[in-house]
């Protein structure tokens, strides 16, 4: 008989959105550009990089990362 797990997912495992946009305040919107590779044992190790840039709107955001990153849709997280 086998049963099943209540337990989450290892979320360790779970692939990361490669970009990240958070709210840094009223009308400030920061984009953070993610990066994942994996070690030896195929552990995933992320890499952040914050833009410097402070958008206005989480649209104008989205349009930096689709010019400068090649941003496709489904590739945003919001924070």
């Amino acid at each position: 008989m086998t049963t099943r797990s209540s337990r989450p997912a290892d979320m360790s495992r779970v692939p990361v959105k490669p970009f990240l946009i958070t709210s840094s305040g009223p009308g400030e919107f920061r984009l953070t550009v993610r990066k994942t590779r994996y070690n030896s044992q195929n552990y995933p190790l992320v890499e952040l990089v914050l833009q410097d840039e402070v958008f206005h709107s989480m649209n104008a955001a989205r349009a930096f990362a689709r010019e400068h990153f090649g941003a496709q849709p489904g590739q945003f997280a919001r924070s």
